[in-house]
C-alpha cells in the first residue's frame, strides 16, 4: 500500500471506513480520469460564476455512475489483463456497487462532486464482474502442424 500523508483527507477516510484500501480509491480516481480523457465520456458541466453571476464552463466533465463502471472495467482490463478481477477483489472491489461506495465516500469528503440526479443505486448491478471481465478474454490455440 502506498504511503499517505496523515494530513491528507483520504487518510481520515481510510481510518473511518476500512472497507477499501488506498489503492481502491486511487484506482477509481484513475478510472474517472480514463473515462474523461481516454474514452471521452462525460458531459461538460455548467455552473454560475459566483462573482459575476454569469454561466461558465468548467474543465471537468460529469461522468454517470454507469459510465464510470464501464470505464473502470476497461481500465482494469487494460492495466491488469486476466488478473483484473483478482486485483480488484484484493482491494475489496467485487461488484459495481463497491465502485459507488468509493465514489460516494469521496463525494462526502469533497474529493469528487455529484449532480442532484446521482445516486448510489446508479452503481448497483451495472454488470457482473464474472461476466464483464471474462467476456473479452479470447484464448487461441496455435494451428497444429
Amino acid at each position: 500500500m502506498p504511503l499517505i500523508d496523515p494530513n491528507h483527507p483520504l487518510a481520515d477516510l481510510l481510518e473511518r471506513d476500512q472497507r477499501y484500501p488506498l489503492d481502491a480509491y486511487l484506482f477509481v480516481l484513475e478510472a474517472l480520469s480514463f473515462a474523461q480523457e481516454s474514452l471521452g465520456m462525460g458531459e461538460q458541466e455548467k455552473s454560475k460564476d459566483v462573482q459575476s453571476g454569469r454561466e461558465r464552463k468548467k474543465s471537468e466533465k460529469h461522468v454517470s455512475g454507469q459510465d464510470l463502471c464501464e470505464a473502470a472495467r476497461q481500465y482494469a482490463q487494460q492495466q491488469y489483463g486476466y488478473l483484473a478481477t483478482k486485483v480488484l477483489s484484493s482491494w475489496g472491489i467485487c461488484a459495481t456497487a463497491d465502485i459507488g461506495e468509493i465514489v460516494f465516500n469521496m463525494i462526502d469528503m469533497g474529493q469528487m462532486r455529484k449532480t442532484s440526479d446521482d445516486r448510489r443505486e446508479d452503481f448497483h448491478d451495472v454488470y457482473s464482474f464474472e461476466d464483464a471481465f471474462v467476456r473479452d478474454i479470447v484464448f487461441a490455440l496455435p494451428d497444429s502442424p
